[in-house]
């Protein structure tokens, strides 16, 4: 038996309300190049709009003219999709709370998540949508996923609740040290003073 092993997301397609509506939230408000529009090769009653959430992947939203926004949260059942979370710079994350409130969207304000600032509000559709921003960069060569990976693994091996500030710090020392050669033979911290 054999995985079929995946490479990151292709695209992610939602049902959507009417076409300008759906084009004035995701590039309108998210900032999402519009890069593609065709008919629902599936449903000849639908459009199919395509925009790049900022990675060069996809976010499609099937469109249909009847439809209008519906502000009642999308359910949260078993199996739904509770949220989609889009990235964010700090310095956009910051802005979120005065360009949300100018538009007189309701969201959440930011949230303190340890490893990274969050805030929530919903899309015309009422699916609940995150920005969120990381509260570091990964040393050179390794990725997100690899700091998250060996911060989890110090919060564990101190018995803290969750990971924050600390475990990331320590974590892109961990990592820098592992990956990067120095010529120094004692790498330990020292106090110069």
């Amino acid at each position: 038996m054999r995985k079929l092993q995946s490479q990151g997301v292709h695209h992610i397609t939602l049902v959507g309300a009417d076409r300008q509506t759906s084009i004035d939230f995701w590039e309108g408000l998210l900032g999402m190049p519009f890069v593609f529009d065709q008919p629902n090769l599936d449903d000849p009653d639908e459009g199919h709009v395509y925009f790049d959430p900022g990675d060069g992947r996809l976010i499609t939203v099937f469109t249909n003219e009847s439809r209008k926004p519906q502000p009642n949260r999308t359910p949260t059942d078993p199996g739904c999709v509770h949220h989609l979370a889009f990235s964010v710079s700090q310095a956009t994350f910051w802005q979120a709370v005065e360009r949300l409130d100018e538009r007189g969207i309701r969201h959440s304000g930011p949230k303190d998540r340890g490893f990274m600032d969050s805030i929530y509000f919903k899309d015309p559709m009422g699916l609940l949508i995150e920005l969120a921003s990381y509260r570091f960069e990964p040393p050179e060569g390794c990725r997100h996923a690899d700091v998250m990976i060996e911060a989890h693994r110090i919060r564990v091996a101190r018995g803290d609740h969750h990971i924050d500030r600390i475990h990331l710090a320590d974590a892109i020392e961990a990592l820098t040290t592992r990956r990067h050669s120095s010529l120094s033979e004692d790498r330990s911290p020292k106090n110069p003073y």
